[in-house]
């Protein structure tokens, strides 16, 4: 296949295995400029230790750091929630919202330097090829893609590493690497191993985050939320941004075994995947807000909220962020969740995030209307006539059968 040349390219590096191959195979096979960028989305200092100077080891000339943290969460993540989305009612998109920031980053680093081509290490199977590639359609229509995966013959990882090793490029990975992880500040997704047979149950070492349930603290422990807008502005009586509130809320989840899920997932390039997803922070949020959304919001808001959360779950799954649908999406539920204000609290108890409390200055819900004691508010004979002309099309349609 003849290869479009290419003079600097800048390659979305982790300082995994593969994003190591790539950065030699790259010079080599494309006669390049290689310069790495590396998006901190929170994943954790032992995984950011030392990159830059494991970047150049493999040959890249220069290596950008992005912090990215914050504005993942108050710009990706919070929009996200507000929409409540949930892809195929059990995934809190953990990875799929990470990738549009870091492609949007990616991106600036190309401007900055006068990059011709951007480089991602995804494989040709999954999602994350769709999402970086469709943010930069979106975002850099000029610049060349270069998927490696999808070009050259390595098929497995004792090829890749035996890569390196001829090239006396130095690589901390090895052999004894069974599962595929990603972590951000969201959470942290497991596959492979034994999880590739679905009748396998998930062993310990399908977790990384979060204690056993089983395992968690026979104490319940009680955690409370602030809500403005749809948003988590603080936690236990203590104003927090939205990074700080989720690491504040991972650390206090993950004690107790809060947000494990096990889940074969409809890919998007048309398999089914199985993964082991921890979102204890998350899981927690999200409670909260359904929560008071359930005091605030009407039937036909709620209704609708409902609608946005299953179309936001699949163009964010599917990588489409940034497109006017999504951005209309996420309008909407912005809109609506001008009102969702209150306060909630939150119980954690061997693995369960349950909602105790819910009060809001806003809420629609009124004892006085709602009371199965006596009230002077609600005249019960009212209810007849709303009845007959709710269900008056049903009575005409069946009095339309009796003629017949």
């Amino acid at each position: 296949m003849s290869k479009v040349r290419v003079n600097k390219v800048v390659v979305a590096y982790s300082g995994g295995l593969d994003t190591s191959v790539i950065i030699p195979w790259l010079k080599e096979n494309y006669d390049c400029e290689v310069v790495a960028f590396v998006a901190d989305v929170g994943q954790g200092a032992e995984e950011l230790e030392g990159i830059e100077a494991k970047a150049k080891a493999s040959g890249a000339s220069e290596c950008y750091i992005a912090d990215l943290k914050e504005e993942m969460v108050a710009d990706y993540i919070y929009p996200t929630l507000k929409t409540g989305a949930y892809y195929e009612g059990k995934y809190l998109l953990g990875t799929s919202m990470a990738r549009p920031i870091i492609a949007k980053a990616q991106v600036e680093v190309a401007r900055q330097v006068g990059a011709d081509a951007l480089c991602h290490g995804c494989t040709g199977k999954g999602n994350d090829q769709v999402r970086f590639e469709g943010a930069f359609a979106a975002l850099a229509p000029d610049l060349h893609v270069i998927a490696p995966w999808r070009e050259w013959d390595l098929v497995s990882r004792e090829e890749c590493l035996g890569y390196l090793a001829e090239r006396n490029i130095p690589c901390s990975a090895s052999l004894t690497k069974i599962y595929s992880r990603d972590a951000n500040a969201w959470h942290i997704s497991t596959e492979g191993g034994v999880l590739e047979q679905t009748w396998n149950a998930p062993n310990e070492d399908c977790w990384a985050w979060t204690v056993d349930p089983e395992q968690a603290p026979n104490q319940a422990e009680y955690v409370t939320l602030k809500v403005e807008k749809g948003e988590v502005i603080g936690v236990d009586g203590e104003a927090m941004t939205p990074y700080n509130a989720l690491v504040y809320l991972n650390e206090k989840g993950a004690k107790h075994g809060i947000g494990r899920i096990d889940i074969v997932e409809n890919r998007l390039v048309g398999m089914k995947s199985r993964g082991c997803y921890e979102t204890p922070g998350g899981t927690i949020m999200m409670e909260a807000l359904r929560a008071v959304e359930q005091l605030v919001l009407d039937k036909t808001a709620f209704e609708f909220r409902e609608e946005l959360g299953v179309k936001a779950s699949h163009l964010v799954y599917d990588g489409r962020w940034f497109t006017p649908l999504c951005k209309s999406i996420l309008a909407a539920s912005e809109e609506l969740a001008q009102d969702v204000n209150g306060e909630v609290v939150v119980k954690l108890y061997k693995g369960q995030a349950t909602v105790t409390q819910k009060r809001s200055d806003n809420s629609l819900y009124c004892e006085q209307f709602a009371t199965f004691g006596e009230d002077e508010v609600y005249d019960q004979s009212h209810a007849e006539g709303f009845i007959r002309l709710y269900s008056l099309s049903s009575r005409i349609r069946a009095l339309n059968n009796l003629k017949k």
